[in-house]
């Protein structure tokens, strides 16, 4: 296998999807209140919230471990309700040469699915597909559904 791959997973959830959008655009800063377990910490370190190539900070809880990682927004698209974060510093870092986390909403009617795809370039054939970084990625997202619902409840 080589080194640059492709992990997409899809989940559907009950809360308004352009909320969901919304958050990771503009308000990725409360997503440590929605999933404390899994996001400690989330600040802005250049620019501005919801603007492509605003950088973006977190702190995180990962397979056990307090990680960092650090973030550009490198894509905003309002049609198709996506948001592209390329990381470029973090633990991450330390195994893949390059790291884009894509989260996507498709709504229609009350159905609403999201799209996580994860996009690397591992440093070398030993890192090992970042499976449990999806998983993580399907947790946050059913922590905002279930704050959202339970907000709205």
């Amino acid at each position: 296998m080589g080194l640059s791959g492709k992990l997409v997973s899809q989940i559907d959830i009950k809360s308004d999807g352009d909320v969901f959008h919304e958050i990771f655009r503009e308000r990725p800063h409360h997503i440590s209140d929605m999933s404390p377990a899994h996001i400690q910490n989330c600040d802005l370190h250049d620019g501005q919230w919801g603007t492509v190539g605003s950088v973006i900070y977190f702190n995180y809880t990962h397979d056990g471990k307090e990680r960092v990682a650090k973030e550009i927004i490198e894509a905003i698209d309002e049609e198709n309700k996506s948001v592209t974060f390329k990381v470029i510093e973090g633990d991450l870092m330390e195994l893949y040469k390059t790291f884009k986390v894509i989260v996507h909403v498709d709504t229609t009617g009350e159905d609403n699915l999201v799209t996580w795809t994860l996009e690397y370039e591992k440093l070398n054939e030993d890192v090992p597909d970042p499976h449990t970084l999806m998983e993580f990625c399907l947790k946050v997202t059913k922590d905002i559904e279930s704050h959202h619902l339970t907000a709205n409840a």
